[in-house]
């Protein structure tokens, strides 16, 4: 195996100018995601979403977002799996995309909240039947006795709910992460990377900084 201190890469591809950056995070973000999916990505919507419980250890995963707004990012997931939970006791959380081959990074931070019943039922409805009864199958995150367990739980609701169309489970639903930072990356040479970080004003407006790489 190649030494780890020898794998290295430089940036070239461009840069990113507080011009280019606006005043606005959000459209900033829709832009370069729309970018990201143009240049063919897979699942640019995928983020690593850091959580920590009330005394702070920490823990992180991928997850997928799907949805944005002006309030924030939305995912959806188990509320009883181990992030859930982690929310629950402690709704400080920070979420990184990373689209590698345009050289990109964004960081978010903020507080997290639970979506409205409505807003999760939508979601639920649109999912494929398989991911629908897979939320009811698998009690995330807990520890089970082997694969065949998960295998004939999802057996029993395919014939409990031989359409795919079962109820969204009440453990199951949304989470709007409320954004107070927002910090854009982008690669650039000799390590001498662009970074524009937005903070958000007790008023709502954002406040930009250039950070040192």
């Amino acid at each position: 195996m190649k030494s780890l201190a020898d794998l290295r890469q430089e940036y070239p591809a461009g840069g990113l100018s507080e011009a280019d950056a606006g005043d606005d995070p959000i459209a900033l973000f829709r832009r370069w995601f729309d970018q990201a999916e143009a240049a063919g990505l897979a699942e640019p919507n995928a983020f690593a979403l850091a959580t920590a419980t009330p005394d702070g250890a920490p823990s992180v995963r991928f997850v997928l977002l799907k949805a944005l707004d002006d309030r924030g990012f939305t995912f959806f997931t188990n509320y009883d799996s181990r992030k859930g939970r982690e929310l629950a006791a402690n709704a400080r959380a920070a979420m990184c995309f990373l689209w590698h081959p345009l050289e990109r990074q964004v960081r978010v931070e903020g507080t997290v909240e639970v979506v409205t019943p409505a807003e999760s039922d939508e979601y639920y409805a649109r999912r494929p039947p398989g991911s629908r009864l897979g939320a009811l199958a698998s009690p995330q995150s807990a520890v089970i006795p082997d694969r065949a367990f998960l295998e004939a739980r999802h057996a029993e609701l395919m014939a409990e709910y031989p359409d795919g169309n079962p109820p969204r489970p009440a453990n199951w639903g949304g989470y709007r992460l409320l954004p107070a930072s927002i910090e854009f990356w982008q690669g650039r040479p000799s390590r001498l990377h662009d970074r524009i970080r937005f903070a958000r004003r007790p008023d709502g407006s954002w406040h930009r900084d250039r950070l040192a790489p």
